[in-house]
């Protein structure tokens, strides 16, 4: 039976981590929608170059465009037995997108789809967006205070030096905090009511949280 996850969850809530280590657990591909998005304008496609035009001006890239840039993706061969997807739906909009391209992907196929939602208290989401950094060469990310890198300030896989984003302060947080609960969650709800929804508590080391993530990817 093909496999469909996608992650919901605040800023900070570690679902990055535990979805790139999910993807090489089972095998599927981990489609983050922000890494598609730079693929498809680096590659110069027409997708990507109507994207890039878009962002150069400092505006949000249509709902229907990135649509037609995921469901490219995911009826590509590497997600016929399932996939990751990281970053989208973002809105309800996206979400009823999402489901008119996987029933178009899978026709009558069986499809054990799950909406897995990282739930953690918003004062611990602060403190790991403000002790985190990150690798400007391989992405890695670390936190100073619950996954600090083993010499300090220096990224453990490739050597470069790490970096902190500008807005990762207490204040933007906060303001992030509120875009999200008032854009993304209503999408709890929206999966809550189709009994597709599978929350797990994000608190707590890596391990732990990848031991109850496991638990409900093969329930």
């Amino acid at each position: 039976m093909k496999k469909e996850l996608i992650f919901l969850g605040p800023p900070a809530c570690g679902k990055g981590t535990q979805t790139t280590k999910l993807a090489e657990f089972l095998g599927f591909p981990h489609v983050d929608t922000g890494s598609l998005l730079r693929a498809e304008i680096q590659s110069g496609s027409e997708n990507g170059l109507i994207a890039k035009s878009f962002i150069d001006k400092g505006h949000l890239v249509p709902v229907d465009l990135v649509g037609s840039i995921i469901k490219s993706r995911l009826a590509q061969k590497d997600c016929e037995n399932g996939y990751i997807l990281d970053g989208y739906p973002r809105s309800l909009e996206q979400a009823e997108m999402l489901d008119v391209i996987n029933s178009e992907i899978n026709g009558s196929a069986e499809v054990n789809f799950k909406a897995i939602y990282f739930d953690l208290d918003q004062s611990v989401l602060i403190s790991r967006i403000v002790n985190r950094c990150s690798c400007p060469k391989c992405g890695e990310i670390y936190n100073l205070k619950f996954k600090p890198p083993k010499n300090k300030g220096v990224c453990d896989k490739c050597g470069e030096i790490l970096t902190q984003r500008k807005d990762d302060t207490e204040e933007i947080a906060k303001a992030r905090f509120e875009t999200y609960f008032q854009e993304t969650a209503p999408l709890i709800d929206y999966y809550k009511k189709r009994g597709v929804l599978k929350p797990i508590n994000a608190d707590g080391s890596i391990e732990d949280v990848w031991n109850r993530l496991i638990k409900v990817v093969q329930e």
